[in-house]
């Protein structure tokens, strides 16, 4: 399997575990929200909360080129390090959602 799709199975299988975690009620659906294209992933959370609306993005990644751009990682225990963990090397992951500047200074891509 080409590095494309393993990177694709990898984020898709880790954000419906996240997904899975994140229903804790009936008001509120987690989904992962995957392009036709297939290298952006979205998982957000849409529902009711009582009576407030609940709209939140809880990750948001692309893959371009060979490497993952991760835009916004809203866990704790982060998709970014569960990737990691699998074994995707930090050389080929971008934290994008900080400025080139401050990559720099990480063990991980600046792009």
């Amino acid at each position: 399997m080409d590095q494309l799709e393993t990177y694709r199975k990898l984020l898709y299988k880790n954000l419906r575990k996240y997904a899975q975690l994140t229903e804790n009620n009936q008001q509120i659906n987690s989904m992962v929200i995957v392009s036709q294209d297939r290298n952006h992933f979205l998982l957000i959370n849409e529902g009711w909360e009582g009576k407030k609306h609940i709209h939140a993005c809880l990750f948001h990644g692309e893959i371009r080129g060979e490497k993952i751009w991760i835009y916004f990682d809203g866990f704790e225990e982060s998709v970014t390090e569960q990737l990691i963990a699998l074994g995707i090397p930090k050389g080929n992951i971008v934290l994008a959602f900080h400025p080139p500047y401050v990559r720099q200074k990480t063990e991980f891509a600046v792009q």
